[in-house]
């Protein structure tokens, strides 16, 4: 995956044409100094965040994966309650 560079200034915008025709806005919003605010307009469907966010959202999803295959592994490796001999 390449990046592609692009000069914007304040007001503009940056526009995202998804597959399926949707599309996703980014106007700068604000520049101050070094910092740069960005506004986004997407479908609702689509998930945007600070990749820091998104990292962490992935990280959270491996912990949670992770623990519900060991909880399936030990409950796999429980013995079976004994059960009552039938008359």
């Amino acid at each position: 995956m390449g990046m592609l560079v692009l000069s914007r200034q304040k007001d503009e915008v940056v526009v995202i044409i998804l597959p399926d025709g949707r599309v996703i806005e980014i106007t700068v919003v604000d520049i101050r100094g070094d910092k740069v605010r960005l506004g986004t307009n997407a479908p609702k469907d689509i998930a945007v965040h600070r990749k820091e966010v998104y990292e962490r959202i992935q990280c959270e999803k491996r912990e949670a994966a992770k623990a519900e295959e060991d909880r399936k592994n030990r409950e796999a490796h429980e013995s079976p309650p004994p059960q009552e001999p039938s008359s």
